[in-house]
């Protein structure tokens, strides 16, 4: 089924974007677009509609319709509004990103929408609700960061796969189609049809990207980053490719800095650009432009807002036709000028949905105002609405699956395998159980759930775990995840686990060297299998660590 509706909708979108497309002649008072058609349905949009279906800002709260005080207040001050389904109807949004944030997240804001699965889907009929009453008669795009590993908005009962960099240590991209289309299904089944995932940077010597890509070798990226598309879509979200034209390499995080991309243009094209090339191929619908000073072919102009990359990179040299999302708008590159400002300029370089503003209402009339003075032409405002309803047609799909689905069995065994085969080794015999006798687990600062989690899936593999008075010949697991440094290791460990990146495991001294690239409690019950002698560690590091093997098993 959405295959079909994606099909269909890449035939109405030739149609609109090109008059004589489809045999169709140019408009007139006696061959107008029938308002049945996408063309016709864009046609008769007012300004104000053409304006809010290409906003996708945040609002306060955990419900559509009612809030918290606290969530009102802000909302106030966000908006002048008092609840999310106020916001729709006050900005005729296209579209709303749901946000739930913890500590040590990179890519953290103030404000949470997300709780549980139950009131994610009663949160998002609501604001479906809100939309449905709107003029331009049209469904929201409801988006999410749901990548798995460090960025995960839905963390409570939902399958969680592992890192982008776990699958890449796995390198089986049918394994990762798997377990992505059980992410699109769980998601879909809670009301989201747009996840800002996968991340299709490659790796460079820069921690900023970390685990959330999937390995520093374009090839394999590339194989990963379009199963990922194929997956998700095969559930009937939306994938998201980013960060365009790549984040991988820079050393400073665009959530404060305008990274420098150094590389020439040969490098951007040998390296950087064929996953995302493949994750076109693959039919990707969403492509998000990265805050990145691309130095070789715009410097000095973030790439989000710079016509040479996106229409002269993306469109033309890539092929890419769906749609173009801004990373987050109230990111410090971006808020170099004033909402209303950033929101037209955005539109001009060539985007489409603009994500995030941190002045939603100042972007909606600064959208407005530059209609009117002719700053921007309503044919450039009509092609992106185009493409979003055409995103919108082909995400919009009445059989919405049920909760039910969430965590059950069949997903579970897809997710696990993609986990079990991304456990690699770098250190240490292979073969033989790695641990025998007693065991004690130990754990850097803050990943006490991780320990915990640990000890009883070695139990359950029938592990004698003894944590209070370990013997003194036990043997010590020690794990480490997501911004641990050397000075997080426990010198006594016999074996010691990266649950994030491995680059730290460089600086440990213990015998044995694991790494899970994730800390999901698959990934865990993955380690506890491989520790025991139960499974073999499969996979081979996806980065180079310093020093050491990407695997010392094969």
């Amino acid at each position: 089924m959405p295959a079909m509706r994606r099909n269909a909708a890449a035939i109405l979108i030739l149609c609109a974007l090109a008059l004589a497309a489809c045999g169709t002649a140019p408009a007139t008072p006696e061959s107008s677009p029938s308002p049945t058609t996408l063309a016709g349905q864009v046609a008769r949009l007012s300004d104000e509609d053409l304006a809010g279906q290409v906003l996708m800002p945040y609002a306060y709260g955990q419900d559509a319709t009612k809030v918290s005080a606290g969530a009102a207040k802000a909302n106030q001050k966000l908006a002048g509004v008092t609840t999310p389904a106020e916001l729709v109807t006050k900005l005729r949004l296209g579209g709303v990103i749901l946000v739930g944030f913890e500590a040590g997240d990179p890519t953290a804001q103030d404000t949470a929408n997300i709780d549980d699965p139950a009131q994610v889907r009663k949160f998002t009929a609501g604001l479906q609700a809100a939309a449905a009453k709107l003029p331009a008669g049209t469904p929201l795009l409801i988006g999410t960061d749901q990548e798995y590993g460090v960025v995960t908005r839905v963390k409570s009962g939902v399958t969680l796969l592992p890192s982008a960099m776990a699958l890449g240590a796995a390198n089986q991209p049918e394994l990762t189609e798997a377990a992505w289309r059980t992410a699109g299904t769980e998601l879909a089944a809670m009301g989201i049809n747009v996840d800002f995932a996968p991340d299709a940077d490659v790796q460079g010597a820069s921690s900023v990207i970390g685990s959330r890509s999937f390995g520093s070798d374009s090839k394999l990226v590339a194989e990963q980053a379009a199963a990922a598309v194929r997956g998700l879509q095969a559930a009937g979200v939306a994938a998201t490719l980013k960060h365009f034209p790549g984040h991988g390499r820079p050393a400073a995080d665009s959530h404060g800095d305008l990274p420098q991309l150094q590389q020439t243009r040969q490098e951007l094209t040998e390296i950087d650009l064929p996953p995302f090339q493949a994750g076109i191929a693959a039919g990707v619908q969403l492509v998000m432009s990265g805050h990145l000073d691309v130095r070789s072919i715009d410097p000095g102009m973030p790439a989000s807002f710079s016509a040479k990359v996106l229409e002269g990179v993306l469109r033309q040299q890539l092929g890419f036709d769906g749609v173009v999302v801004t990373d987050a708008l109230n990111m410090a590159p971006a808020e170099r000028w004033p909402a209303g400002e950033a929101a037209v300029r955005a539109l001009q370089a060539g985007n489409d949905l603009l994500l995030m503003p941190p002045d939603p209402v100042a972007a909606y009339n600064g959208i407005l105002t530059a209609l009117k003075n002719g700053k921007l032409s309503r044919d450039r405002l009509r092609a992106s609405v185009t493409r979003i309803l055409t995103l919108k047609r082909a995400v919009t799909d009445d059989d919405q699956p049920g909760l039910d689905v969430l965590a059950g069995q069949a997903h579970q065994s897809a997710v696990a395998a993609a986990a079990s085969a991304a456990v690699t080794q770098l250190r240490g015999a292979c073969g033989a159980p790695l641990v025998t006798g007693a065991v004690s687990v130990t754990a850097a600062k803050g990943r006490d759930a991780s320990r915990d989690r640990l000890v009883k899936a070695l139990q359950a593999q029938g592990v004698r775990v003894e944590q209070s008075t370990p013997p003194a010949d036990a043997k010590v697991v020690h794990l480490v995840g997501y911004g641990d440094t050397a000075g997080d290791l426990n010198p006594k460990a016999t074996i010691t686990v990266a649950m994030d990146t491995p680059y730290v495991l460089t600086k440990s001294a213990s015998p044995v060297l694991l790494a899970t690239y994730s800390s999901s409690p698959l990934s865990l019950e993955a380690l506890a299998k491989v520790l025991a002698g139960k499974a073999k560690a499969e996979g081979r590091s996806p980065v180079a660590v310093n020093g050491l093997p990407k695997s010392s098993c094969s």
